[in-house]
């Protein structure tokens, strides 16, 4: 792999496609801003052709590229371009009194499953087997439904514990049905069978999606003449190659908005505060802790589905600078409709005739775009649609917080324009440069594993000595290094504890109380990145 020179980060969302350049001192080299188009090939190909003609841009210093979609989202929410799989859970007898897909909405069981089946099988909290595995029952269930499956999804209970039978059904369906996307449930979610379960047909469902998003990539880079190390990236915040977004497009669910949290942090120095992405068609809410997204301790529901696989927690609430705004018998109306990536042809202040939050922000003053006299004549509809949007935006930042007191808040995103200057319960509100691209700002991060083990490890010792421990009784007791997904190249996150005798106390005291394991500790977490 080459070393880290220029890299281009790109995000697609779904109004714009946004594309950055930085070079190797994490400076930005130039950035764009384009509308989606109808196919994904042609948002990036344009966001590509904008960057690289920027002043001082160098093409052939560019040696990764970062990318984060959400199309794997939009195609959940839509229904559309899932690939059709075979759905086998390893739990007879124990499981049958709830089916696979038993809670799932029917258009998206319909566009997702050619069949479901529990076999006999599966493993005991205490990793011995529940059943032996059915290969027979299994071997059966794939010759009926193999001809009209694209995938083949396979769900073991208490699979963390031990993924033994969950690979033993993978080599019978790689005999029977040969090379087709094989999702196993102990690689996607945690303890937890169904929704589990549930994460893992998704997987399955997306792998169409992610190659279409992969070969858009691969077309657009070689276009430009560009043969960089690609990454993607996903729900916490870091990247995975391209073998391993084909494998798990599941984890590039939550990417959209975990970019933005990153880049948020980047764009600051800043490492704990709560986030704002605005965009086109929806807003989301974030807590920025130790550098990274803050992660959902609970299941996530994807489109109607419990799942509980690595998302960030956020708050997502429709509102965007896209937002169609209207009055009925109720009063002001605020979305759900966005104009999406026809913003700059349909809101008003561009010469069209949709009212827009955009058109909003005009009108109240927060920012000059277009011609504001093409939309005076909504004023009063305008300004007091934006006051209610400021209302929605100020409960959705309430919601995240998780202790009294204002905490400073990051804007980014295009549509973070229609972000007040106060809001309640937020200490100030930083908008930093280049905050309408903060999603395609990719940081890979200096110094690697070693440098924040050491870091983690140091602060940990001052913690210890801050609580009362003794400076020259201090020890690192406990060290985790723990991967944050599964990547070509690691990501980590570092937990270290130290611990110490009481200081302060004499010789004989001291000996009483390391027999009574009376200890002081501190602990710290760092991230690490490797580029």
């Amino acid at each position: 792999m080459p070393a880290p020179d220029c890299r281009l980060g790109i995000d697609v969302g779904g109004t714009n496609t946004d594309a950055v350049i930085m070079d190797a001192a994490d400076r930005v080299v130039a950035k764009a801003k384009v509308p989606c188009t109808p196919d994904i090939t042609g948002g990036i190909m344009a966001a590509i052709d904008t960057v690289l003609q920027a002043p001082g841009v160098e093409p052939h210093r560019i040696t990764h590229v970062m990318l984060g979609t959400t199309h794997a989202t939009n195609a959940v929410l839509e229904r559309k371009k899932l690939r059709r799989v075979a759905v086998v859970r390893l739990g007879g007898p124990a499981t049958h009194a709830i089916r696979p897909m038993f809670e799932w909405p029917k258009d998206l069981a319909a566009a997702v499953s050619v069949g479901a089946e529990i076999v006999d099988g599966g493993i005991e909290f205490d990793g011995r087997d529940l059943s032996p595995l059915d290969t027979e029952a299994l071997a059966r269930f794939l010759g009926r439904v193999g001809g009209s499956a694209q995938g083949v999804v396979i769900t073991s209970v208490f699979a963390p514990v031990s993924a033994r039978q969950e690979l033993q059904a993978a080599e019978i369906v790689k005999r029977e049905l040969g090379d087709v996307h094989i999702s196993l449930s102990h690689e996607i979610g945690s303890l937890g069978l169904l929704e589990r379960e549930n994460a893992t047909i998704l997987n399955g469902a997306l792998a169409g999606v992610a190659l279409d998003v992969a070969d858009a990539t691969r077309h657009a880079l070689a276009a430009h003449h560009l043969q960089p190390a690609t990454f993607f990236a996903q729900n916490d915040g870091t990247l995975m190659g391209l073998d391993h977004v084909l494998r798990y497009p599941v984890l590039t669910i939550g990417s959209g908005p975990a970019n933005s949290v990153r880049g948020a942090a980047f764009l600051t120095s800043t490492a704990d505060s709560l986030v704002v992405d605005v965009g086109g068609t929806s807003t989301d809410v974030g807590v920025l802790v130790n550098g990274f997204p803050r992660e959902s301790s609970q299941g996530v529901e994807i489109g109607g589905v419990r799942t509980n696989f690595r998302m960030p927690d956020l708050v997502t609430i429709a509102l965007g600078g896209g937002t169609e705004v209207s009055r009925n018998h109720a009063g002001v109306q605020i979305g759900p409709h966005s104009v999406g990536y026809l913003l700059q042809r349909e809101a008003l202040v561009f010469g069209g005739k949709v009212p827009t939050l955009t058109d909003s922000a005009v009108a109240a003053g927060r920012t000059s775009l277009g011609d504001p006299r093409l939309a005076s004549g909504h004023r009063a509809l305008l300004v007091e649609a934006l006051a209610r949007a400021d209302v929605m935006l100020s409960d959705a930042i309430d919601r995240m917080k998780t202790a009294k007191g204002d905490r400073a808040l990051i804007a980014v995103g295009g549509g973070s324009i229609l972000v007040p200057d106060r809001i309640p319960g937020v200490s100030e509100v930083i908008r930093p440069e280049h905050f309408d691209a903060a999603n395609a700002v990719f940081h890979l991060g200096p110094g690697g594993r070693q440098a924040a083990l050491d870091e983690a490890c140091e602060e940990a010792r001052e913690r210890a000595v801050a609580a009362g421990a003794d400076p020259r009784t201090v020890d690192i007791v406990e060290r985790e290094e723990i991967p944050l997904a599964y990547l070509t190249n690691p990501a980590i996150r570092v937990r270290a504890k130290a611990a110490g005798t009481l200081g302060g106390l004499p010789e004989h005291q001291l000996e009483a109380n390391l027999s009574q394991q009376a200890r002081l500790a501190g602990s710290a977490e760092q991230a690490a990145e490797s580029p």
